[in-house]
């Protein structure tokens, strides 16, 4: 009588799945997308030296509203 408890206490219980079955292999999953980690990335080689205020000019914001500030 205690072996049969003893090995009762070791066979899994089972209950019932809220959801699906996450075991079951046929069970419709949703689609996988692909989006790149380093999507934004440029390439930072060396280039030739430039006057460092034509270099500012183009990174700087453009002013909003039409009028050029000095």
């Amino acid at each position: 009588m205690a072996a049969a408890i003893w090995l009762a206490g070791c066979n899994p219980t089972t209950t019932q799945l809220a959801a699906r079955d996450p075991a079951d292999a046929a069970a419709p999953v949703p689609g996988v997308g692909y989006r790149s980690t380093i999507a934004p990335y440029t390439s930072l080689r060396p280039v030739a030296p430039t006057l460092w205020r034509e270099r500012n000019e183009e990174v700087t914001p453009k002013p909003r509203g039409g009028r050029e500030s000095r």
